[in-house]
């Protein structure tokens, strides 16, 4: 066994230690080459003057690339019909992408590539602006008739029963113990699958805040449950986090 740079130990032959040794020394060097790319954009997007600016257009050319590919993944799904609609689309998710990502430099941890880390507020931004493109038109249901539009339960007829009694107490339960904003975010996020953004958007909030609210109603729910000796796994109650 012998040392190779940086102490690392390589043992076998002469051909497999120089094979490992070589392959050390190229991983080595990538790692370096994008540690120092990365700090090239962070210098230059943390700094001033044209240095800056072309950083700064550089990377939204970048962010527009990455959400016209993510916009045109999802364009069969929300049928845009405008001539231009996707592109507008994606120059709205680059341009956000590019402010949060100037908000954000500081956390910026280097590992991996910056261009990937970046990469991913822009496939981000397109995915919530083809959401709410595809809920444009389309109302918000915040009621529902009930616990009816859970899946229907598979099992025996007396697991049935037991099945819908607890659907019983639950509906009960959404109507007694949570506030009319909490059962409002529940029946929306749970049973009506409204994207949380979407629902953040027009009930003028907050996903955070609607975070807070949904786990403050299944927090109820499950106390409501639990004095009447029953329970509800929360694979029932979660939202949509899309």
């Amino acid at each position: 066994m012998t040392a190779g740079p940086d102490g690392v130990s390589v043992a076998g032959s002469g051909a497999t230690q120089r094979s490992a040794l070589s392959r050390h020394l190229t991983r080595q060097a990538e790692r370096s080459a994008r540690e120092a790319e990365s700090a090239a954009w962070i210098s230059a997007l943390s700094g001033a003057g044209r240095e800056r600016d072309q950083a700064v257009e550089d990377l939204h050319a970048l962010l527009l690339n990455a959400a016209r590919f993510e916009i045109a993944r999802r364009h069969r799904a929300i049928g845009m019909s405008r001539p231009g609609e996707a592109d507008d689309l994606a120059h709205q998710a680059a341009d956000d992408a590019l402010l949060a990502i100037l908000r954000k430099l500081d956390t910026f941890r280097g590992e991996s590539r910056f261009t990937t880390w970046a990469y991913k507020f822009a496939l981000l931004e397109a995915a919530v602006k083809v959401r709410r493109r595809a809920w444009q038109s389309r109302e918000v249901p915040l009621e529902a008739d009930g616990w009816a539009q859970l899946p229907a339960v598979d099992g025996s007829p007396g697991e049935d029963v037991e099945s819908l009694e607890l659907l019983g107490v639950v509906g009960a339960g959404i109507a007694e113990a949570l506030t009319p904003h909490q059962r409002s975010v529940l029946v929306a996020l749970t049973l009506n699958d409204v994207p949380i953004d979407v629902l953040a958007d027009r009930l003028s909030t907050t996903r955070g805040a609607l975070y807070k609210t949904l786990h403050d109603a299944r927090k109820k729910l499950r106390v409501y449950l639990a004095d009447r000796g029953l329970e509800l796994s929360a694979a029932r109650m979660d939202g949509s986090d899309d």
